[in-house]
């Protein structure tokens, strides 16, 4: 039987655990899907690539960044930490998309 003051037993632990796979896997795969559509946008709007060209380079960057982040929600000192940096990353890549769809 474990010792009540330990660290990482019960409830709370198991409630901090599945919060990081929550964040891993539901917001890395929204953060993902941000960072794909922006990356295929501004690589057609700077000409680098035709539009289905962007979408494909996309794509394929999108496992990394998706492998990435669900290896930092498990690294980070707090869950809290990786809401707060899912939600900082999800507003900026926002923006970005908002500014990449209006030019022309």
């Amino acid at each position: 039987m474990a010792k009540s003051g330990a660290p990482n037993t019960g409830a709370r632990y198991r409630l901090i655990v599945a919060s990081r796979v929550l964040a891993a896997g539901v917001g890395g795969y929204a953060l993902t899907s941000l960072t794909a559509a922006d990356l295929a946008l501004l690589l057609s709007h700077l000409g680098a690539a035709s539009r289905a060209e962007g979408v494909l380079i996309a794509t394929q960057w999108s496992f990394a960044v998706y492998a990435t982040i669900v290896v930092w929600a498990f690294a980070a000192r707090s869950a809290l930490r990786v809401w707060v940096g899912l939600l900082l990353a999800g507003i900026a890549l926002c923006a970005l998309l908002a500014v990449l769809r209006a030019a022309p």
